[in-house]
């Protein structure tokens, strides 16, 4: 950031510095001299530009006459990051426009997180394998576990409605027939025994 600030700027400082503070490194703050049409200060120039490059504030979207803030709007980088906007218009005390006050967003990395998560949430279709008979625990635990994947659903934050549906469709696979499997659900479920007993009850009447 160069020297030599407008004296408007100055009570806008805290709040830039304090964006970037807390976004770093994704989020670059520009501010703009609405009179002159250039930047005035910049920091964490994630678009590369600097003091004194053209604002081209015809660009941004059209507000509402009397808005203060105009987004948030969509934008690519030069390299084909996907960023997300939101300007700020700065008045005097008159209430004409002097500045601008422009937050960019780099959102990539947590687009990139989103596909990753979404790929891992995904139900699991493995391959048809053979499992001993005696392996109920491992019955128990891989339908569960398979039918939260498929409808995005946290075993540990589970209504009692998605706990019933689940024992329910346990029980229609014939895996409650064996000793101990209302334990093993249980722990699969993060409920107690008496729990699944009394779900299990409620799933076949």
């Amino acid at each position: 950031m160069a020297s030599g600030r407008p004296a408007w700027l100055e009570l806008q400082l805290p709040v830039c510095e304090a964006i970037v503070a807390l976004f770093h490194p994704l989020a670059e703050v520009a501010v703009h001299d609405a009179r002159r049409g250039r930047v005035v200060a910049i920091w964490n120039a994630i678009s590369e530009r600097k003091v004194g490059d053209p604002s081209l504030i015809e660009e941004l979207p059209k507000s509402p006459d009397g808005a203060r803030v105009i987004g948030p709007y969509p934008k690519v980088l030069a390299d084909g990051r996907s960023i997300t906007s939101v300007s700020v218009i700065l008045r005097n005390a008159k209430g004409a426009t002097r500045g601008l006050l422009c937050i960019d967003f780099d959102r990539s990395p947590l687009d990139s997180a989103i596909e990753m998560l979404t790929r891992f949430a995904a139900p699991v279709h493995e391959q048809a394998r053979d499992i001993p008979d005696g392996d109920w625990r491992e019955h128990i635990v891989r339908l569960i576990d398979e039918q939260c994947r498929v409808r995005r659903l946290r075993c540990d934050r589970l209504t009692r409605e998605q706990r019933l549906a689940l024992v329910r469709l346990v029980d229609e696979r014939g895996l409650f027939s064996t000793r101990h499997a209302a334990a093993h659900a249980a722990r699969a479920l993060g409920v107690s025994r008496t729990t699944i007993y009394a779900l299990l009850k409620e799933a076949r009447t």
